[in-house]
């Protein structure tokens, strides 16, 4: 039984991987974890969120007012991030109807409340690393219905909402010979070139998506600075009691042969 149940888990971790493998893309650059700390870059996120992600992706598990951890008052969010008719205190879901997302992008927006826990992967890097890259490697291409390609997510279905400050660029291939087989050739990946400039340069446009990744990460755990903290706090507890145990032990031992 043991042995079956191990074959198993190992046919299940072969199937995981082969998934991941198969979703190809190119290596994920690595997000700046500090940025989930700094405020400034939090309330940014929140900003560029509302503004560029919530037209057609929700939130549900988030509430409005939960921004107020990141130093936002109740008056703040309603002026500056709600754009609808909700409240404070409700969740951040979006009018569009699942069903005309399916028939004009192929599948309904998914909700990002929990995206930058649910798209790390092994060997690539934490769902932060992702979403960094992700918003970072849009390009044109004409072939796909939308007009854009993404190089971390080949195929994507979702059109690239941030162009306007980023700006449009092309990829560029280059054939190689595949050392794998010989005699065939193969476009290997050499960079981006810009086509169009955007309101921001490169460098703005790294910095307003390390923001909102930031945010992200931040939403998919809003208490995530509390348990580092605390954890940090029990574990030093820990420690000091273990010594004072430890002392009490030969204290009460010591006269017993």
């Amino acid at each position: 039984m043991l042995k079956k149940l191990l074959l198993s888990l190992l046919a299940s971790l072969a199937l995981v991987s082969s998934a991941v493998a198969a979703g190809g893309g190119i290596p994920w650059d690595k997000f700046d974890k500090k940025r989930v700390t700094d405020m400034a870059a939090l309330q940014n996120g929140a900003k560029l969120f509302a503004n560029y992600c919530l037209n057609c992706h929700s939130a549900a598990f988030m509430r409005y007012n939960r921004m107020r951890d990141i130093g936002l008052t109740e008056q703040q969010i309603k002026d500056n991030l709600i754009f609808t008719g909700a409240k404070v205190g409700d969740v951040m879901k979006v009018a569009l109807d699942p069903q005309d997302a399916k028939e004009w992008f192929g599948a309904a927006p998914p909700d990002l409340t929990l995206v930058a826990r649910s798209r790390s992967a092994a060997g690539q890097g934490t769902g932060a690393d992702y979403i960094y890259t992700f918003l970072r490697t849009y390009y044109r291409d004409e072939t796909k219905a939308t007009g854009w390609n993404n190089m971390a997510f080949p195929n994507v279905g979702m059109p690239f909402p941030l162009w306007e400050l980023q700006g449009q660029q092309r990829a560029v291939f280059e054939k190689q010979t595949d050392p794998h087989a010989p005699g065939k050739t193969v476009e290997v990946f050499k960079g981006f070139e810009p086509i169009t400039q955007g309101t921001m340069t490169q460098a703005e446009y790294n910095i307003a998506i390390a923001d909102l990744t930031a945010y992200l990460q931040w939403m998919a755990e809003p208490n995530q600075t509390s348990r580092v903290r605390i954890g940090v706090g029990v574990l030093i507890f820990l420690f000091f009691f273990t010594l004072i145990a430890w002392r009490l032990n030969a204290a009460y031992w010591k006269d017993i042969k």
